[in-house]
């Protein structure tokens, strides 16, 4: 009978092909002497796997690889939390594993968890069995291989529960402050759309059959509102290439999206907002990695990725290549305004003391106090700047409506 399988070997590349068998224990054994692990076997029938044979609507969708299925944060930190837990109780991580996947109720982390046992029981090392999936950060990864060198298993799930619970406050908070202000614009911009296209258009009708001489305000509202009528269609367009052009500036165009990764942390309040939590964000990873026992280098390189702004990565790459031929970090970082004066002070604290570890925690808690506040001063800024912008397009609209109707008071008086 042939068999489909998934298989991985010792060095955690994989394998997709067809042997043929007399059982899956069969198969298991085969590819064990090729010095491999099954992770997924399926039965063929007629040369063709048995998932394929199936309708479409009774199919398995969650049959794709699971190696390539990348899982919410908040998943990954329930079950690093958990390892953390029953790792410091002293329980055996085979027995970890076992009960984790007795309480598991995502169907998608018990397939991972379900391998990950398997590949545990074969010998195949934790951190190299999670580093076959994508939905482990290599943070994560990194922590796991140190807590396996160092025997804190414990310590590396509970520091790696710690970092994913940091990441999923801080994108909380953000989310949050951004709410409010981005509720504003939205609803500045419905109201624009309303005025233009539902209300003017009934009054202009009204003033057109009086005849009155409408004032220049009046008639540049209307104007606008004609135009948001009669050529929405066009707007849509250039809205939508200015967004194409724009993604595709920032994907194929290194110097502009440079350009711009450096402007936005420029911008006041915006780019304070912005540089604190990024730096928020590096000074707590590199603390909890340094303090796991990750080298300097691997530390650098995992807290640069963490970061989007590309402007500052670059800036971290820097460093990372100069500390690379021993060069301080602290004098490295001096090169670059984009880091001020008391991290650059901290950091030099921290690896002329030996507790550079400590330091790093001590500025994450100092740079994401700083990063509270500039987001609460962004909103608080935000709030009344849209304020006074609706009440603006709100008190235009009233006047370009109002002038009109005492011109027709006054028509209507002479009439008579």
């Amino acid at each position: 009978m042939k068999y489909s399988y998934l298989a991985i070997d010792g060095k955690g590349k994989k394998y997709r092909n067809e042997v043929t068998a007399e059982s899956r224990e069969d198969v298991k054994r085969i590819l064990s002497e090729r010095g491999m692990t099954a992770i997924e076997i399926g039965e063929m029938k007629d040369g063709v796997d048995s998932q394929e044979n199936l309708p479409w609507w009774q199919r398995d969708m969650s049959a794709k690889d699971i190696h390539d299925v990348v899982l919410p944060k908040k998943k990954v930190l329930t079950t690093c939390h958990q390892m953390g837990i029953m790792m410091k109780s002293g329980i055996s991580l085979s027995m970890a594993m076992e009960v984790l996947l007795d309480t598991e109720a995502d169907k998608q982390m018990k397939r991972i968890l379900t391998i990950v046992s398997t590949e545990l029981y074969n010998g195949v090392p934790l951190s190299q069995s999670l580093g076959s999936f994508k939905t482990f950060p290599e943070i994560v990864i990194s922590l796991v291989a140190a807590g396996e060198a160092n025997g804190r298993l414990d310590m590396a799930f509970d520091n790696a529960a710690d970092i994913l619970h940091r990441e999923l406050t801080l994108s909380s908070k953000i989310k949050s402050a951004m709410m409010y202000p981005l509720f504003l614009v939205g609803l500045t911009l419905v109201m624009i759309i309303v005025m233009s296209m539902f209300v003017l258009p009934s009054f202009a009708s009204v003033f057109l059959a009086f005849g009155s001489d409408l004032p220049a305000i009046s008639k540049a509202v209307m104007a606008f509102s004609d135009f948001m009528l009669d050529y929405w269609w066009l707007l849509l367009i250039i809205v939508v290439g200015i967004v194409v052009g724009f993604r595709s500036l920032l994907k194929y165009n290194e110097s502009f999206a440079m350009w711009l990764a450096e402007f936005l942390l420029k911008i006041p309040i915006v780019g304070d907002v912005m540089r604190n939590n990024y730096i928020a964000r590096f000074c707590n990873i590199m603390a909890t990695l340094t303090d796991a026992g990750v080298s300097i280098l691997k530390s650098l390189e995992l807290s640069r990725d963490v970061i989007s702004n590309i402007f500052m990565k670059d800036c971290l790459s820097q460093v990372i290549e100069d500390v690379k031929i021993g060069t301080p970090i602290n004098v490295s970082m001096s090169h670059y305004e984009v880091f001020d004066s008391i991290l650059v002070s901290m950091v030099r604290v921290g690896e002329e003391s030996g507790m550079f570890s400590d330091s790093m925690h001590k500025m994450a808690d100092l740079y994401q106090e700083q990063a509270d506040e500039s987001t609460k001063r962004l909103t608080d800024a935000m709030t009344p700047a849209m304020t006074i912008i609706v009440a603006g397009i709100v008190g235009v609209v009233a006047v370009s409506i109002v002038m009109p109707m005492f011109g027709m008071y006054s028509v209507v008086a002479e009439s008579s």
